[in-house]
């Protein structure tokens, strides 16, 4: 019987360059915090091993404070046992950042950079298959089928890269074999690189990253817990939570005539939740002019108690009134302005940007003149 955790793509250090700076510290700080967090669980459930199959750091050249301050971190939660494979991010290739490692490892960080049986505890053999470079272009785990290992021996792969017709980067096709476990004789084949979890058979899983870092996956960090009774059962797999921050894009459908800002404050979550929560809210369907202003103006009131509160409204038509131009004034030059943009943003002889600029600056312009008017 073996009890292990499966996790992949902490990437440490990741710099969020796009995101407000200090958001940027705290969301850092939460993946270095998730070693802490995993380690808590491998206590509680009585697992030994934590397997990290690759993108452990977000670079090759990741600052010595981020990879000294996290494998100190590991150490401190011996004898819980760590190993690290090189993955596309961190690839063998950085030999700086794997010689820095070996000197500066602790006992119970195993680096897992040869692709070569490593024993994780007595009739338990890990077969690790490191990337070599940022895109290898073959099936590095090619080699685990046929590796020897003891007779009756748990045989567990550890692989980072994209498998069938997905990746997370866009750029790869079918480089892993679906069926490497099948073919290899592996009760379990642990991968890394797809940031969400994904089950590909009973033996084959990408845990997903246990700290989200953008909206694409749209679920919460978690990490797996797996079970092997004994060389060719079928492992028990079972996630846990390990995200402390929320990332989600929230639907909101409007038609003319809804309350936009009552409806937004039914899908916003409440209390310190806000905190720790990245929400891209992603307007469709049609809203008066005054409608698409009050919704904009609830979400910049709200946005100061979320770590991110983004308003997506490219795919919100605006059904601009008579009444609505009105508001902005009844004739001369601002009138005359306001029906040029609302033509403008309907007008599909234009480009769909063109058509957005011209929606945006109505919009900004019927701001303005509420705002005056109050």
């Amino acid at each position: 019987m073996f009890r292990f955790i499966h996790t992949s793509d902490l990437h440490l250090g990741k710099r969020f360059g796009n995101l407000p700076e200090e958001l940027r510290g705290r969301l850092r700080e939460a993946r270095h915090g998730v070693i802490g967090r995993l380690a808590a669980e491998a206590r509680a459930s009585g697992a030994s091993v934590v397997l990290l199959a690759g993108d452990t750091f977000d670079t090759e050249t990741p600052s010595p404070e981020i990879r000294r301050q996290a494998l100190a971190e590991m150490g401190h939660h011996a004898p819980l046992t760590f190993v690290l494979l090189p993955g596309n991010h961190d690839s063998l290739q950085a030999t700086s950042l794997w010689s820095a490692l070996r000197e500066g490892a602790p006992a119970n960080v195993i680096l897992a950079t040869e692709p070569a049986p490593l024993t994780l505890a007595p009739g338990v053999s890990l077969l690790p298959a490191p990337c070599t470079t940022r895109r290898p272009g073959r099936d590095l785990t090619e080699w685990m089928t046929g590796a020897p290992t003891p007779e009756g021996a748990i045989r567990l792969g550890l692989a980072h890269g994209a498998i069938r017709d997905f990746s997370e980067e866009g750029n790869a096709t079918e480089v892993l074999a679906p069926d490497r476990a099948a073919r290899a004789g592996l009760d379990y084949l642990a991968l890394g690189d797809w940031h969400g979890a994904i089950a590909v058979d009973a033996r084959t899983r990408y845990s997903g990253t246990p700290e989200p870092d953008r909206f694409k996956h749209g679920r919460p960090g978690e990490a797996l817990l797996v079970h092997v009774a004994a060389a060719g059962a079928l492992p028990e797999v079972t996630p846990f939570p390990t995200g402390s921050f929320d990332w989600r894009i929230v639907p909101l459908h409007l038609l003319p005539g809804d309350d936009g800002p009552a409806q937004l404050a039914g899908l916003l979550p409440a209390g310190p939740q806000r905190r720790q929560s990245l929400l891209r809210i992603a307007a469709t369907g049609r809203a008066s002019l005054a409608g698409r202003t009050a919704l904009a103006a609830a979400i910049a009131h709200a946005a100061p108690e979320f770590a991110l509160l983004d308003f997506e409204d490219g795919d919100l038509a605006t059904e601009c009134e008579a009444t609505d131009l009105d508001l902005i004034d009844r004739a001369g030059a601002l009138r005359e302005a306001a029906e040029t943009l609302s033509a403008a943003s309907l007008d599909l002889s234009t480009s769909a940007g063109d058509r957005d600029i011209a929606r945006a600056a109505l919009v900004r312009l019927f701001s303005y003149c509420q705002k005056i008017a109050s």
